[in-house]
């Protein structure tokens, strides 16, 4: 039944279907035979399904149909979740005319770039304005803005917020969008996003791998990335080169690899999760930065075997806007860094 489940929710996103239906009581040739199944065992199956399924949801309801000829029941599946096929165990199915057969690539980048196609960080915020974006954060902002632009500095001057916002593709014609929150929102602005989340956090651990210490960052994120980067202990290393008495001195970890690794988790994080983003400082020398969301180009290996950028992206308008402020350079936009350690070479 799992199978089916993961099967018939996926057929029926593919076809634009609100649910699929499974039949318990109804033979191949469609006579109905008949089950004995009770409510106890339909629980059960309730509670297994959702347990096993990823990600986890459950049958819509199960009705029960009396018929001269025994009980049927109906259980109704949901369609998969637009951008996330439904998998059993792990594994996803489809059907092929009356068979059950594994749900194949193209089908799994069908559903998958529903979510590309449905850009939740160009979505406009109803009620918000310009008055819930941070000042300083827009001051910033047009700074950096000028600096991607130098020939326009004297214009640039003489736009009010909204129509440098405009101009910065951060507002949608004077209207406040998801990454107008996460990048420039005042931190009691957060709640337009929500079930959303703009946290980073920033935690130590020991080498046993143990809590010492942690802090919680939230929008504006254009002002915060500066923050969680100040956190983290970047000791200086001192090496002597051969042939001179006169040590080098060195950062344990690249300021720019810190900054892009982070701009990069907030690209690219999966949004609609409502997770957070995590970096996490190991005393033994090591970084971890970690963001919501599954791998687009689905491996490593298809990474390295292209050799090129992405064609689809995650949050394409919050990833323009970064560019457009000179957050990311439009060479490593697409570089969806979901987790990455840095360690001293």
């Amino acid at each position: 039944m799992g199978r089916y489940f993961s099967a018939l929710s996926n057929e029926a996103n593919l076809l634009g279907l609100k649910a699929a239906y499974f039949l318990l009581g109804v033979d191949n040739d469609k006579t109905i035979s008949g089950t004995k199944i009770s409510d106890k065992q339909v629980n059960e199956y309730k509670q297994e399904i959702a347990a096993h399924t990823s990600p986890n949801i459950g049958f819509v309801k199960v009705s029960p149909i009396d018929t001269k000829d025994g009980k049927v029941l109906v259980f109704e599946i949901p369609a998969a979740p637009q951008g996330m096929p439904i998998a059993w165990k792990g594994h996803y199915y489809a059907r092929n005319g009356e068979s059950l057969t594994a749900l194949n690539i193209e089908k799994v980048e069908r559903i998958r770039n529903q979510a590309l196609a449905s850009d939740w960080s160009a979505q406009i915020i109803a009620g918000a304005s310009i008055h819930d974006l941070n000042e300083d954060a827009i001051a910033k902002a047009r700074q950096m803005f000028t600096v991607k632009n130098p020939r326009l500095k004297d214009q640039i001057q003489t736009w009010d917020d909204t129509t440098f916002l405009n101009k910065a593709k951060v507002l949608i014609k004077g209207q406040v969008t998801h990454t107008a929150i996460l990048l420039l929102g005042k931190a009691e602005s957060e709640h337009f996003i929500s079930p959303a989340s703009s946290k980073i956090s920033w935690i130590l651990k020991d080498r046993d791998n143990l809590e010492k210490d942690y802090e919680h960052f939230t929008c504006p994120l254009l002002l915060q990335v500066e923050s969680v980067k100040a956190k983290i202990r970047n000791l200086k290393y001192r090496y002597i080169k051969d042939q001179t008495l006169f040590p080098d001195e060195v950062d344990q970890y690249d300021p720019f690899i810190i900054r892009e690794a982070l701009n990069n988790c907030i690209a690219h994080q999966d949004y609609t999760f409502g997770g957070k983003i995590n970096v996490v400082e190991h005393e033994d020398g090591r970084l971890t930065f970690a963001n919501s969301g599954s791998f687009i180009p689905e491996s490593i290996e298809k990474v390295i075997e292209a050799d090129t950028p992405e064609t689809n992206y995650r949050n394409p308008f919050l990833a323009n806007a970064m560019v457009s402020l000179n957050i990311l350079d439009s060479t490593n936009k697409c570089r969806c860094i979901y987790l990455l350690n840095l360690r001293t070479q």
